[in-house]
């Protein structure tokens, strides 16, 4: 009696990209953003991969990126904010009123808690706004594409209401730090203290992630490819740092910071700029997010209503008052990037710092 055998099918040898586990989406991804910037660079005979160029950006699209971290809970609903644009230059011209009109009058000129009540302020309203379009889209059913249009038609008229199209200056002193500029950075040895400790936050994070693997027995990488991705990832944000830390303080800017310390400026000195105060926020709120996604139950219940939202209901999620807490966490993300993009152009303009209808015109 002959047995029939068969060998099992070899393995294929994997290469560097798939034992790292990268995924090659993202990696075409970082591949055009790379060819994009070298173009940009050649287009603008070097100008553009420059230390000052590189931390504009980082200051100017953070405002940005502290919306899009949570536009991914509305895409992941099944839902779209067209508002948060307008809702951004509204919320940004009512605080900044706020600070020039308002709490002056009621706290004093200068007084230590304006920036306090004002960035408050700011998240709360944004809060409330997205809210209330959450309240028409999951409990009236009106779709979220006619509602959010209707509020980004509403918030641009709203600006011109709050303000006149008149100038808002000049807003309080503390409030403007939060949107970088020579004063709102951490400086350089701040800065490199902060590359360090996120480098080993960073490293410490994909050797906890390991060690959380193999206790559950799931497989895991190659020492020797953890240990690549660590050096990547802590070379990455020491690069960053290092790039913050090489654009130099304007001398005007040095003068009007060394006199605000009773330091004597002389014409040899020489400060940079650091990290921008932008960018930690958006850190900080990329953290904040990125842990109500993966570690807490209304995460959870975000992704089951947008893998199944019927299913989701009927295994008893109330995905309507689901959706008024999306658009509420929604709108307070534009509160926080009003709050940088105000504060950002409140730091330019010389002698009169403030928000006016040119910045309605640039941000809307």
């Amino acid at each position: 009696m002959s047995v029939a055998t068969s060998d099992a099918p070899a393995s294929k040898p994997r290469n560097i990209f798939q034992t790292l586990e990268l995924d090659m989406r993202l990696l075409g991804m970082v591949a055009a953003f790379i060819i994009i910037c070298l173009a940009f660079n050649v287009a603008t005979d070097g100008r553009f991969l420059t230390p000052r160029n590189l931390f504009n950006l980082s200051v100017q699209t953070a405002s940005v990126a502290v919306m899009a971290t949570g536009m991914v809970f509305v895409i992941v609903t099944r839902n779209i904010d067209l508002s948060v644009g307008s809702m951004l230059g509204f919320i940004g011209m009512t605080v900044a009123a706020l600070q020039v009109q308002v709490l002056p009058d009621m706290l004093g000129l200068g007084h230590w808690s304006i920036w306090m009540i004002a960035a408050l302020a700011a998240v709360l309203m944004g809060a409330a706004l997205g809210a209330f379009q959450g309240w028409i889209i999951g409990y009236l059913m009106v779709p979220a594409f006619i509602v959010t249009l209707g509020g980004f038609l509403v918030f641009r008229g709203a600006m011109w209401w709050v303000t006149q199209g008149q100038t808002q200056a000049p807003l309080d002193a503390t409030f403007r730090l939060m949107g970088g500029g020579a004063e709102g950075t951490l400086g350089e040895t701040l800065s490199w203290a902060f590359g360090i400790i996120a480098a080993l936050v960073a490293t410490g994070l994909i050797l906890l992630s390991r060690r959380r693997k193999v206790g559950h027995g799931f497989q895991v990488k190659p020492a020797w490819a953890e240990a690549i991705l660590a050096t990547l990832v802590a070379g990455l944000i020491i690069a960053f740092v290092w790039v913050m830390n090489s654009y130099p303080i304007p001398r005007g800017a040095m003068r009007r910071i060394t006199e605000a310390q009773g330091i004597e400026y002389t014409d040899g000195m020489v400060w940079n700029h650091g990290v921008a105060i932008p960018v930690l926020i958006l850190i900080a709120v990329t953290a904040v997010m990125t842990i109500i996604a993966t570690r807490t139950r209304f995460g959870r219940y975000v992704y089951a209503t947008g893998g199944n939202p019927e299913a989701a209901s009927l295994s008893g999620i109330n995905t309507r008052l689901l959706t008024v807490k999306v658009f509420a966490l929604m709108g307070a993300l534009p509160g926080i990037s009003a709050i940088i993009a105000s504060a950002a152009d409140g730091g330019r303009g010389g002698r009169r710092p403030g928000v006016g209808g040119a910045w309605l015109r640039r941000r809307c």
